[in-house]
């Protein structure tokens, strides 16, 4: 007899960006060159202090459970963090650290929703919102977003969208795809609003234009998810946290310490190194993707897709590439197997960016210009040039 595997595991969709990812890699088993501008990987090495301490960690034995919220060391040095960017006061006991911020997201929207419970969110928005939504029984209510806002909601909008069945307002600033900025103005009302403000700060750290404000300047009644994987290039370390009101850390971590337990020990001595020893390395990574963001939106404009808001943060561009075809699947599919080049379909974060292509520049300039002359040549044989 075959297995049944449930409905709600059936109804969690692909993840674009790996899906062209994984194509790309087996192109590049058979021996083409590709280059990768489809996920956000950083392209620098972790900083050696978080190395060293990781090092230091596993040869002093620090390979145990810790506690379900996380090291207090860790915490409360994520605290003074906290302080010394933003200005606020939050507590250790405020904070949950776990293996990165995905599952801290499921675990969220599992405390929050229940079944048929809503979450606005913004249509486009990162891919994998919506499935942790639908997977723990409740619904996306999407808002459709302007391009000219950098897809970022418009708080009267979201407003409107208010009713019993919403539990929480979700928001990406810095964002993926569009790698937009909040303005201050906007992420204050969104606090203000009479549900959850859940603040995915994920990019906090790589923001080139404006202020970069956290959620929490605004309101204690909001939900903050933050990690070390972008501005620290920690991906694969699997680290991240999340901030919740006082009153709501008890249950939370009920969930953690059944389904999670606790975020690897020597991973979480890494993050306090991070965090007191590497302002330098962020800094030095911040201002090459600066470079890198300058660069790719003037190559992307010469091919004749569009960038309307330049990105002012995180190290995404998303290029409206309408004119040449509305299926942003089947065209992110033949441009790598034409040319090489790895990009993510719009439609992997929503209707509002479908006919998009979405273009990482975790990448060094001479392989985002190797990219760009690959897609030029490609696009005038095809005459969409």
């Amino acid at each position: 007899m075959p297995v049944q595997l449930s409905r709600r595991a059936r109804k969690v969709t692909p993840f674009l960006a790996m899906e062209v990812m994984e194509r790309a890699k087996a192109l590049e088993a058979k021996g083409r060159h590709i280059v990768y501008l489809c996920v956000g990987e950083p392209d620098f090495p972790t900083p050696s202090p978080v190395i060293e301490a990781a090092v230091r960690a596993l040869r002093s034995g620090e390979t145990s459970y810790t506690h379900s919220l996380g090291r207090i060391d860790l915490r409360e040095e994520i605290a003074a963090f906290y302080r010394r960017r933003y200005g606020v006061d939050i507590g250790p006991g405020q904070i949950i650290v776990s293996s990165g911020t995905s599952p801290l997201m499921l675990l969220l929207f599992a405390a929050l929703l229940n079944p048929g419970d809503e979450i606005v969110l913004p249509d486009p928005s990162y891919a994998c919102y919506p499935n942790s939504i639908r997977f723990v029984g409740g619904r996306t209510r999407f808002l459709r977003t302007r391009e000219e806002d950098g897809f970022q909601p418009r708080p009267s909008e979201v407003g409107a969208l208010i009713s019993p069945r919403v539990r929480g307002v979700l928001v990406n600033s810095p964002s993926n795809p569009a790698g937009s900025v909040l303005p201050p103005s906007w992420l204050k009302e969104l606090a203000s609003l009479p549900v959850p403000l859940i603040s995915d700060e994920i990019y906090h750290g790589l923001t080139y234009e404006g202020e970069e404000r956290s959620a929490l300047e605004f309101s204690s009644n909001v939900f903050v998810l933050g990690g070390f994987s972008k501005a620290y290039a920690m991906t694969g370390w699997r680290l991240g946290y999340l901030i919740a009101p006082p009153s709501e850390i008890r249950t939370l971590q009920s969930m953690h310490q059944n389904f999670l337990i606790s975020a690897n020990n020597f991973v979480q001595s890494a993050g306090i190194a991070a965090l007191r020893e590497c302002d330098g390395e962020v800094a030095r990574m911040r201002e090459a993707y600066d470079r890198r963001r300058r660069h790719i939106v003037t190559r992307l404009r010469d091919l004749g897709l569009g960038v309307g808001k330049i990105p002012a943060g995180a190290f995404y561009v998303l290029a409206d590439a309408r004119h040449i075809r509305s299926d942003s699947r089947s065209l992110a599919m033949e441009i790598l197997e034409a040319t090489g080049v790895a990009i993510t379909p719009g439609i992997d974060f929503g209707e509002g960016a479908e006919g998009y292509l979405r273009f990482s520049y975790a990448n060094s300039l001479e392989n985002i210009d190797r990219a760009m002359d690959l897609l030029g040549t490609f696009f005038r044989e095809q005459r969409w040039l």
